[in-house]
């Protein structure tokens, strides 16, 4: 082929990647879009893409495509007659080009220095000054083939190479030059030269079959081997894994170049030494790649490619862009080892297979640790460490996938399973994956951190262990290839051993532990399947002993049952990674190679194991064999009883599937595809596209290039029609779906293929919704349906002992216990587990054991389930009855009681009597009764095996651990021996549950049988199921059917009715129901009693105290609880204490909203001009500002600073969206949003996360107080003290404040929970005192936080800010305050000598007059002590209100004239002489002015026509008064703006601290009805009323002057 190929390209490419099995020889080709357009591609699957690393373009390369699949201009053939390049013209190129290439590469010599002493930087500088040298290389390959012939013989010519680039010449650069290349290959190869000279012994190579080498990766270091002297060398620090050693050849390599550094010999060499040294820089891809098309040098590159094998895998391990370097990597070998006569050429000369693995064991090896599973002390495995950057960031990935690729070819893949020591290499690198990311179940605490790096284990099993085993498997599917299964099939049983000689397992797997990745099983399991499947071996052939399959069947069984843990939250503690674990595990792209091995597996298992020892094991590992007894009451000292019904459930799901699915045991490729769609269909409509990636690929193929099978698209339209896209009424198309025929509902939907298939729970009731909708919509069933049952496809001979689970006795006594437990009414039975039951004996009918005696005599040794039933056959033990059960029961069960169990039934006949304890003829009885143990039935028999495979192994059995069952504390119930009357078949048991469903005492007539219809039997509910099983039972045997005739007719004779009248029917049923609901009401309170007590024993190791009845409430009697908080994190509920504090989320906002309040309502205009201003002078915040300032010209500056409020300009606003957490777990969280990658929109280093369950925004948590929600108790008692005594005790309350709270984890989080209130808003608006960051300029921020917070009435958390108290009174009384200058004293002093106020220092204290009353009450309840009595509070309240209504009066005072002024003085004079008129506000307006006015600068006015006293007493938001006349309703109406909202915070503040409700008014035209509910009046009565007035303004009139 001569004419000219497409050149390659780099990245950010538009391609093409075509699937055409048709026209390529390889399964996928890549196109440019050039190529592309001048091909034809009908039929082809092809998808446009942009290329993000660069490639080749495949079109025109013959060893890749078929020449039919070429372009039109590539399949133009010119060969013949293109004329030869005259010699001449070529000289120059000839003489030219070896200087240019060795100019190159000095380059690229001098450019590089060490790692350690290189950065990135500087290479990508070298590499931008070779720039245009490369681009002239690259546009040379472009002038045709001529030119890429010469290109070739100068890069590989090695004498050339000599005489040019090894420094022979005198010029001392060169040889400088050539040293710095000699110091680069030092360490090239794959093992350095200083662990050559440490540890020489360790890299012998392995004997013939590498048995050695394999040992010593599994952890068997062999006796008297090399490498025991080497042993403490080759360990790691700070690990006890001394069985990390260098990896050991197999024989068959013979190129030492692995080993050793490299030796270069030609330009090409070097060339690409130094490509990947600068890692893989684009430009010399391109031209690596453009040279291709010239076969010879496309053998030389390959195989200089395959040299430096292991050089690339040391670069690609030590790259920080290892993603970029790897797709350049995949883009070069994908183009040389696509080609299957090229790969088995490099294959066979140059040992491709025995580098790939040997290099793919060096990088594992790097990232191994010592594996913890099973026994962690004696463990002697190591596996892959899942949170290295090796795996965690997929840098495996380019050598695996050529391993793949290269294992796609037939006889490169031949070779591979010829070679047995390269076998048994690669079982050891699977066995690194073997047990890898080990889950341990939480039992106590949350995990701290959820470690993310599990999806890195999946796709490493995928990709690493799965993918190379389906390319194998591809190559497996004649007779002529069964020695090659064989040898796999016999590898892997060896690893397998040698894993659990490693583990130390024996028997029992060990508690709490679960891996999902167990790919030497899978291994086993698929080339089994393929054996038995394709290569028609017996599979006996290929099973080992008894023993080994117990072992083999253990840690698959422990997935499964782990699976149902996970989903019932049995391992909530471990957090939500480990439900991404489950759900992978049976995603789409993982089911094939996970789950799907994994059931087969055990599918063996159980058609060559004991049946009874497998269904044994089966509850064993599921947990609820405590579950399976017919008493009524059980203990299960595993799993809680809210656990169990989940647990049983899935217990008896798995063992459906596990009988039901075929899989692997019998059904085409064709069946499989079909299956798989129906069920993806069924839950959902889906895409064409969604459909296709829903579809495992492998075994099925979708493509439809396996001969004999139909394609995708030919069953997509046999199962599915499609449903045209539509317009939504928006304007927006929706996409076309498939959706399922309606034969296909009704003839092929699988339920249990769903379950199987089902990543979200909810797609199964999704799927059973639309099959009810069908139901419906046809008219078959209207009802709520049943999942169906379903036939299966013919069991493949070789597994017709599956069958024997099915019939086998310790499975026929579960059904029989759980169908009278249903029929009984016990605890945790469900709808689902009465329909797995079921189908469980459906299936046993459906799939008879042929050989199998009807009437089996039993055994004569004694076994606990033999007396049970007579034989094995479930047809024929159906109709058995069983007489008596002997049963262990607790103490308190009924049946020691000697009561009878609830019935379903009101009444009994003599055949079908109740569960009762037995008196009478009891010797009889006791040796008739039946007793069945599940875990010594199947202990037996393990070592009933054991012994006979090996007579020493008895010995070695471990006895069942009590270690590995949790016991919760307190004592249980002494069980005691009770025997029960049963009396009861499965077929009388049925019959009775048919009954019971349908509500009716005779839903089956004796002659029911006669008159049935098996086709209305195929949907519909549990009625419909029960009659199906009778009539395939009686169909099939003539026994059955005298049986259900005679049962029908004997369990319920007709009844004479009862003579009661309507009236005492009605009262009878009255009563009953009543009855009921108390008995039903006192059984939920217990139940929710010992819930409780449970728990908090347990769980959050409480100490509860040991009294009795806690939760029997009397109608007088409250227990008062704790409240209770859910963490959002964990999900556990418990009280906020002082050791583990929980939180409120909250966002801690920055506001000047409310300094910008305005009296003017007129709408605010922008600024036009500089004279207009948009923050106008008339605002709160100015308003605030001007009377701080005035303040601290006359007062004292630590007084001042208590005697107002900021937060106007720059507060912090508090809200919260209502969720708790922990304070630890909300460390743990913010810890691994730290360590998480993705981008996000906020900043984690400042605190700023989203609440984990509503993602609202958030930056603090404010810790919630411990104790009850409201002071509670003796602290609501209502008193009969005088107001004198209250005032006394609290003032004695303020003098014992000067302390600070005992140090504990509380604490320190409140001092955080300050400072980022602090850091919320900027330094400026917290300090507004003289002193910047004195205490007091903090203990203003903090109070008036909660100031401004309780005053514009947010949803802010009230009670947790509130509890700042306790904080901000410590820094209040870091000040020392005398108690001459506290405000209270001040406030409530009944003597005080006016003249000796406020001269001991060069300024005074603010006036009580002067002070924001609101902020006093916020600082005395932050600052005295908690719990606070309501009484204290209450008196608190009231001489603070004194204080605001006396402020109010002198406030209105002000803006009276003086005309105005002398007449209320004169008139309230005149009202104060009249009977109780010294209460009117006539009467006290009149005293307040009097008082003032007998200082004349009170009422003179400022500069600016303003009373000084109005500036320091204005309240702009509240006080917005004028009027021309002032009336008594102006002057009342003036007084309530004033009050209202300190009685509003008053009121709010007794709502949060003692859980008041909240007071609406009813009326604002009186003032009264707000003091009157405080119970107190304008004035105190305990002091006197006018007289006490004029203290609040002591010292005003010299201050003023």
């Amino acid at each position: 082929m001569t004419t000219l190929p497409c050149a390659a390209w780099s990245g950010r490419l538009i391609l093409w990647r075509i699937d055409a099995g048709r026209v390529a020889s390889h399964l996928v080709c890549h196109w440019c879009a050039e190529c592309f357009n001048n091909g034809e591609h009908t039929g082809h699957d092809f998808n446009m893409f942009r290329s993000q690393a660069g490639g080749a373009c495949d079109c025109g390369d013959s060893n890749v495509m078929r020449e039919s699949g070429f372009c039109f201009r590539h399949r133009l053939r010119t060969g013949e007659n293109v004329p030869t390049i005259p010699r001449d013209l070529l000289l120059m190129s000839e003489m030219v080009l070896p200087r240019f290439i060795l100019c190159i590469i000095q380059y690229l010599r001098d450019g590089y220095t060490e790692a350690d002493n290189s950065s990135e930087r500087d290479l990508q500088k070298v590499l931008q000054q070779l720039e245009p040298q490369i681009s002239f290389l690259e546009e040379l390959t472009k002038m045709g083939g001529a030119m890429r012939t010469v290109l070739t013989k100068i890069l590989t010519n090695q004498q050339t190479f000599k005489e040019l680039s090894m420094g022979q010449e005198d010029s001392l650069y060169a040889k400088k030059n050539y040293e710095k290349y000699l110091s680069a290959l030092k360490n090239s190869g794959l093992v350095s030269v200083e662990e050559k000279t440490q540890g020489a012994p360790a890299d012998t190579v392995a004997g013939a079959e590498g048995g050695a080498g394999a040992m010593s990766l599994l952890g068997n270091s062999v006796p008297g081997s090399p490498n025991e002297s080497g042993k403490d060398e080759d360990q790691d620090a700070g690990q006890s894994v001394g069985q990390r050693k260098r990896v050991k050849l197999s024989s068959s390599t013979k190129d030492p170049c692995i080993i050793e550094s490299l030796k270069h010999k030609c330009f090409l060499e070097e060339l690409l030494f130094w490509t990947i040294k600068y890692e893989f820089p684009q430009k010399m891809v391109t031209f690596l790649l453009n040279m291709l098309p010239d076969q010879d040098y496309k053998i030389t590159f390959t195989k200089t490619f395959v040299q430096h094998y292991a050089f690339i895998m040391k670069t690609l391990m030590k790259s920080h862009e290892s993603d970029t370097m790897s797709n350049r990597i995949v883009h070069i070998s994908v183009q040389l080892f696509s080609n299957e006569e090229l790969a088995r050429h490099v294959t066979e000369e140059c040992q491709l297979l025995d580098i790939m693995v040997t290099v793919l064991l060096y990088m594992m090896e790097s990232c191994l640790i010592k594996s913890e599973l099973q026994d962690e002390e004696n463990n002697r495995h190591v596996v892959v460490n899942c949170s290295e950057a090796l795996l965690k960031n997929n840098t495996y990935w380019p050598l695996v996938s050529d391993f793949i690729n290269i294992l796609s070819h037939q006889s490169v893949a031949k070779k591979f399973l010829e070679d047995h020591s390269l076998l048994m290499l690669w079982m050891s690198f699977v066995s690194f994956f073997q047990g890898m990311n080990l889950n341990k179940r939480e039992l106590n605490e949350h995990v701290e951190f959820e470690s993310q790096t599990y999806y890195a284990a999946f796709a490493a099993e995928l990709e690493a262990c799965a993918q190379p085993m389906w390319g194998l498997l591809t190559h497996c599917k004649v007779k002529d290839t069964q020695e090659y299964t064989k040898t796999v099939v016999r590898y892997c049983l060896e690893t397998l051993q040698i894993w659990f000689d490693a583990i130390g397992f024996i028997d029992e797997p060990a508690p709490n532990q679960v891996t999902f990745h167990l790919p030497l099983h899978r291994y086993y399991a698929m080339f089994l399947s393929k054996a038995v499947k394709c290569q028609e071996l017996d599979l006996d052939s290929l099973l080992p002993d008894q023993e080994m399959l117990m072992k083999i069947m253990v840690h698959p069984l422990q997935i499964q049952a782990c699976l149902s843990e996970i989903h019932s939250n049995m391992w909530v503690r471990n957090g939500l990674q480990i439900k991404g674990q489950a759900m992978t595990y049976v995603q789409s792209h993982f089911c094939n190679s996970m789950i799907d091995p994994d059931i087969y597996l055990l599918q063996v298992c159980a058609s060559r194991l004991d049946p009874d020892y497998f269904i044994s094991s089966v509850f064993e590992r599921f947990k609820v064999v405590d579950l399976l007894t017919m008493a009524s009451q059980h203990q299960n000292a595993v799993l809680d009883s809210e656990q169990e019904r989940p647990m049983l459930e899935g217990a008896l799901t798995f063992l459906v599937i596990l009988t039901s699915l075929r899989i692997h045991l019998g059904m085409s490729d064709d069946e499989i595809l079909r299956a798989e769609m129906v069920s993806q269909l069924c839950m959902n409509d889906r895409t064409h596209s969604a459909l296709l990636d829903l579809i495992p690929e492998n075994p099925n193929p979708k493509s439809g290039n396996v001969s004999g099978a139909c394609s995708f698209e030919e069953m997509l339209s046999a199962v599915a029609d499609f449903k045209a896209p539509v317009f939504e009424p928006g304007g927006s198309m929706q996409q076309g779906m498939y959706t399922p025929k309606g034969e296909v509902w009704e003839k092929e939907f699988d339920p249990i293929m769903v379950v199987l298939r089902t990543v979200y729970r909810r797609d199964v009731q999704s799927a059973m919704d639309r099959y009810a909708a069908f139901l419906k919509q046809s008219g078959i069933h209207t009802g709520n349906p049943w999942p169906p049952y379903k036939e299966r496809t013919a069991l493949h001979p070789c597994y017709k002992g599956l069958i024997r689970l099915l019939h086998c006795k310790t499975l026929h006594i579960v059904i029989f216990t759980l169908l009278y437990k249903i029929w009984m009414d016990h605890q945790n039975m469900s709808e689902h587990v009465l329909c797995m039951v079921l189908y469980l004996i459906e299936l046993g009918l459906d799939n008879q054991v042929h050989d199998m005696k009807p009437d089996e005599e039993p055994c004569i040794e004694e076994h606990c389930h033999d007396s049970w039933f007579p034989g094995t056959n479930l047809l024929s033990n159906l109709h058995h009855v069983i007489n008596f059960v002997r049963v262990r029961v607790p103490e308190t069960a009924p049946e020691v009681k000697k009561e009878a169990p609830p019935s379903t039934s009101s009444e009994a006949s003599s055949y079908g009597q109740n569960s009762r304890r037995l008196s009478g003829n009891w010797r009889e009885n006791v040796r008739e009764a039946q007793v069945f143990s599940l875990v010594a039935e199947r202990r037996r028999k393990f070592q009933e095996i054991i012994n006979r495979s090996n007579t020493e192994a008895a010995q070695v059995v471990r006895p069942k651990s009590s270690s590995t069952r949790w016991v919760p504390s307190g004592t249980p119930p002494q069980l005691v021996t009770e025997i029960l009357e049963i009396r009861e078949s499965m077929l009388s048991l049925l019959i009775k549950l048919h009954q019971k469903l349908s509500s009716k005492q005779n839903s089956l007539s004796a002659s029911w049988l006669e008159d049935m219809d098996s086709s209305r039997h195929a949907h519909g509910d549990g009625i419909t199921a029960i009659e199906r099983i009778l009539t395939k039972a009686a169909t099939r045997s003539c026994q059955i059917k005298r049986s259900i005739q005679d049962i029908c007719g004997k369990v319920y004779p007709p009844v004479p009715p009862k003579k009661n009248s309507p009236t005492d029917k009605k009262t009878m049923d009255k009563e009953e129901r009543r009855q009921r609901a108390r008995e039903r009401q006192q059984k939920l309170l217990a139940e929710f009693a010992s819930r409780q007590k449970s728990f908090m024993e347990t769980a959050m190791d409480v100490e509860l105290p040991d009294t009795e009845g806690t939760m029997d409430l009397g109608p007088a009697e409250v227990m008062e609880s704790e409240v209770l908080y859910d963490c959002v994190i964990c999900g556990q509920s418990g009280p906020s204490t002082e050791d583990r504090p929980t939180g409120l989320v909250v966002l801690l906002q920055a506001s000047s909203v409310l300094g910008h309040r305005s009296k003017n309502k007129d709408a605010k205009k922008l600024p036009t001009s500089d004279e207009e201003h948009i923050y106008p002078s008339d605002t709160c915040g100015v308003a605030h500002d001007v009377r701080l300032t005035l303040m601290q010209r006359f007062f004292k500056d630590s007084s001042c600073l208590q005697s107002v409020s900021i937060g106007w300009d720059g507060g912090v606003y508090v809200q919260t969206c209502g969720h708790t957490l922990h304070i630890d777990c909300h460390k743990s969280y913010m810890e691994s949003l730290r360590n998480d990658q993705v981008l996000q929109g906020f900043s984690v280093d400042k605190g700023e996360f989203t609440c984990p369950l509503c993602r609202q925004f958030a930056n603090s948590v404010i810790p919630c107080r411990p104790g009850r929600g409201t002071e509670a108790g003796a602290w609501h008692t209502p008193t009969n003290k005088k107001t004198c005594v209250l005032v006394r005790e609290v003032e004695e309350l303020q003098e014992k404040m000067s302390f600070f709270p005992t140090e504990s984890n509380l604490s320190k989080e409140m001092e955080l929970v300050i400072k980022d209130i602090k850091n919320a808003t900027q330094k400026k608006y917290m300090d507004y005192g003289k002193n910047p960051g004195s205490p007091d300029n903090d203990f203003l921020f903090m109070y008036s936080v909660a100031r401004t917070n309780f005053g514009v009435g947010t949803s802010a958390p009230w009670r947790e800010l509130m509890f700042w108290r306790s904080q901000c009174g410590c820094q209040a009384f870091m000040f020392n305050i005398d108690s001459a200058y506290n405000p209270w004293t001040k406030l409530t002093q009944t003597t005080h000598s006016r003249e000796t106020d406020g001269f001991d220092e060069e300024r005074p204290e603010v006036p009580m007059l002067f002070r924001d009353v609101p902020s006093l009450l916020i600082i005395f309840i932050l600052t005295m002590p908690q719990p606070l009595r309501k009484e204290h509070f209450t008196c608190v309240v009231r001489m603070l209100y004194n204080l605001q209504f006396t402020q109010a009066l002198a406030a209105l005072s002000t803006k009276f004239s003086s005309e105005e002024r002398q007449a209320w003085s004169s008139s309230g004079a005149l009202k104060k002489k009249a009977a109780n008129g010294d209460k009117t506000f006539d009467a006290l307006l009149s005293h307040v002015i009097s008082e003032l006015s007998e200082d004349k600068c009170v009422y003179t006015m400022n500069t600016e026509e303003t009373p000084l006293l109005a500036l320091l007493l204005m309240n702009v938001c509240h006080l917005q008064l004028s009027s021309t006349v002032w009336s008594p309703q102006s002057i009342e109406f003036g007084l309530q703006q004033f009050c209202l909202p300190f009685l509003r915070l008053s009121c709010l503040l007794q709502h949060h601290l003692y859980g008041d409700n909240l007071l609406v008014a009813q009326s604002r035209r009186s003032l009264h009805p707000w003091p009157h509910h405080w119970a107190f009046f304008p004035l105190p009565l305990s002091l006197p009323a006018l007289d006490s007035v004029p203290r609040v303004w002591n010292g005003l009139s010299v201050h003023l002057t």
